[in-house]
């Protein structure tokens, strides 16, 4: 198993993307990057805790490959938005991949340039090791699937999770 720590957006929808892979046998919401301890989702929203809205990704490379879990990253946010995702904004919604180690980082940089070659403009995604993980509170966790007519929900997760259905259907999970 390997797990990458990825922060693109508001988490709920990464979330609800990947717990629609195969292969993907854990999606945990929860807060990186920044200098507050153990902080609230109410202290993140006020962007001065630096943490970002991430999740970490656990997965079985032998089913899903690690470039795949990287390209849908790339494919379902704009890495170009600096500090947010749509009407998200804020340093808690930026586009960034943490890296727990040497070969992490190689993967998430190589990622990255395949990205840049379909993505015009520059991409603003940060690559940076990972510190202090905080699991957001129970109720960020499957957030999608426990309140799928939630109006976020509806108008920013469902285009994504079709999205992502479409371009990697051979990773989808049977209905």
């Amino acid at each position: 198993m390997q797990t990458f720590v990825l922060a693109g957006g508001c988490f709920w929808c990464l979330d609800a993307v990947y717990r629609t892979l195969r292969g993907v046998t854990d999606v945990v919401s929860g807060y990186t990057g920044g200098v507050t301890e153990s902080p609230s989702y109410e202290a993140v929203c006020t962007g001065s805790t630096g943490h970002a809205e991430a999740v970490a990704v656990t997965f079985d490379p032998g089913i899903i490959p690690a470039d795949v879990i990287l390209d849908v990253f790339f494919s379902l946010h704009d890495p170009r938005q600096l500090n947010r995702q749509g009407n998200d904004v804020g340093t808690q919604y930026r586009s960034a991949m943490f890296y727990a180690d040497d070969e992490q980082k190689a993967l998430f940089e190589t990622a990255r340039d395949r990205a840049g070659e379909y993505w015009d403009g520059g991409l603003v995604t940060e690559i940076a090791p990972l510190g202090d993980w905080y699991p957001a509170e129970a109720y960020h966790q499957d957030f999608f699937a426990k309140n799928p007519g939630q109006g976020y929900c509806m108008a920013v997760a469902v285009p994504k999770v079709n999205k992502i259905r479409k371009s990697f259907a051979e990773y989808v999970l049977a209905s």
